[in-house]
């Protein structure tokens, strides 16, 4: 049951049979023998079929919810019963949103100070795709915004509060500032994260709070693309304080605080609401916690 209940998660996230399959390293015509052996010990049709695969079906979508529960609960006696016999060990895969980068390289080395026999997967991804991931099942865990947009139901432990800097070379005009205000930039050049993050979501709010417009010329997905172009042409970026500072070391370019900042928006570990949570998982968790705390 657990295999053809793993199989069906993956054909809902895939929402194609091919896709699903290639995803499980198994072959198509296994996939839909699965899917079928399930509907037949439920009793009840889970998706629905024609040349190819049509979405899940009324008592589909119920089942999807009981499937990630199962196979969550599943996962988690399984890596229980690991602690009880080895300690922490076993693997954790964590999904960050790229302007926390910085922020996971020292949840990661703190945690596995602690714990050497965990390993550790970082995913950069969007908010988005880190609640999507967390209910299918793909990530343990992610970093990302608390307060912004909905979450959904999950277990949260704040990091710390995003607050911004504006990038420029040595030669613009706001090199030697101790402040900029966000309406000065309004027919700047800038190099911003793309729509989808976000980040960009939350300044293009400051923007208009301010009363302005962006003005994006460059946009990526990559905070190291951004400060590249700064680095090389004549382009203004705008990052949170802490990747903005690693990202320039070394670096002949200006970090200029952005002023009249409405309020800084709250970025935290979230992770599946289940309790207890695994062992490893919940050390994860009081890291973040003690993190938070000395900060």
């Amino acid at each position: 049951m657990l295999d053809k209940l793993e199989m069906f998660i993956a054909l809902a996230k895939a929402k194609h049979f091919g896709k699903a399959a290639e995803d499980l390293g198994i072959t198509q015509p296994t996939l839909s023998t699965g899917i079928k052996n399930l509907e037949g010990q439920l009793g009840v049709k889970l998706v629905f079929r024609g040349s190819k695969y049509g979405g899940l079906t009324p008592e589909g979508h119920s089942a999807l919810e009981w499937a990630r529960r199962i196979v969550g609960d599943a996962r988690q006696l399984k890596d229980e019963m690991r602690f009880k016999k080895n300690g922490l060990t076993g693997q954790l895969r964590v999904a960050v949103i790229p302007t926390a980068l910085t922020w996971a390289a020292q949840l990661s080395a703190r945690f596995s100070e602690r714990n050497p026999r965990v390993r550790l997967t970082l995913l950069s991804r969007t908010s988005i795709e880190i609640l999507s991931m967390i209910e299918n099942l793909d990530v343990d865990a992610g970093i990302t915004y608390l307060d912004n947009e909905p979450t959904g139901r999950v277990s949260t432990e704040p990091l710390y509060r995003e607050r911004y800097m504006l990038i420029c070379n040595e030669n613009s005009q706001f090199a030697g500032r101790m402040s900029v205000g966000w309406k000065e930039l309004e027919r700047e050049r800038l190099a911003l994260l793309t729509p989808e993050n976000q980040n960009r979501r939350i300044i293009n709010r400051h923007f208009q709070d301010a009363g302005a417009t962006p003005d994006a010329w460059i946009e990526s997905d990559s905070p190291i693309v951004l400060v590249a172009n700064v680095e090389k042409g004549d382009w203004l970026t705008i990052l949170a304080a802490d990747i903005a500072a690693f990202l320039t070391q070394g670096k002949a370019l200006r970090l200029i605080p952005l002023s009249g900042s409405t309020a800084a928006p709250s970025v935290g570990l979230v992770a599946p609401y289940r309790e207890p949570h695994t062992p490893t998982l919940q050390a994860l968790l009081n890291e973040a916690r003690v993190m938070s705390n000395i900060r």
